[in-house]
């Protein structure tokens, strides 16, 4: 029969075994909760760079669009000075052919 210190010794080592199971499942849980912690800590960094990423890109199309209809109002008021002063140039000749051609209708009239 065994003897009582081999039996204790056994029980004790079952024991010590026991308490170094249960602190090493707690640490791991400990382990991974800092882990899941950490991934969340990541994503948000990761989510928050991606909307100021975004806010910019947004920003600099705003600006390029901005600069874009600055740019075709110029032009198109260029285009419209250049249309009003070649049609000036063109009133007299417009209201003599206006009224050639009237006379020409009351001509054919009588």
């Amino acid at each position: 029969m065994p003897d009582k210190t081999v039996l204790r010794r056994i029980h004790e080592s079952e024991q010590e075994a026991d308490e170094i199971i249960a602190e090493a499942e707690e640490e791991a849980e400990q382990i991974r909760e800092e882990a899941r912690q950490d991934a969340e800590q990541i994503r948000e960094e990761a989510r928050q760079d991606a909307e100021q990423t975004a806010t910019e890109r947004i920003e600099t199309a705003r600006e390029e669009i901005d600069a874009t209809e600055e740019q075709l109002l110029a032009e198109g008021e260029t285009e419209r000075e250049r249309l009003e002063a070649a049609a000036e140039e063109n009133v007299d000749e417009v209201v003599e052919f206006a009224l050639e051609a009237f006379r020409e209708g009351i001509d054919a009239q009588t």
